[in-house]
């Protein structure tokens, strides 16, 4: 399970055995979502409001970081 970033008490990764679309999977404490890359979609949120739009803000700033990784991982 690949860490790509751990800030303000987020993980944000994804597992190796990933499957398209790029996503991300983001957790805090015991709550999680599922971001994909290309659009910044949550598929799934478990997330508190303001916890999801700080997720999103981070996936957002460092999307070009977590695509490459995943390309790299799944290449």
């Amino acid at each position: 399970m690949p860490t790509l970033l751990n800030q303000n008490g987020f993980k944000f990764f994804f597992y190796a055995n990933e499957h398209e679309p790029k996503h991300i999977h983001v957790m805090k404490d015991d709550d999680f979502a599922k971001i994909e890359l290309e659009n910044l979609k949550v598929v799934q949120n478990y997330l508190k409001p303001k916890d999801l739009k700080f997720a999103l803000q981070i996936v957002a700033k460092h999307k070009q970081k977590f695509e490459r990784r995943w390309d790299e991982w799944f290449s």
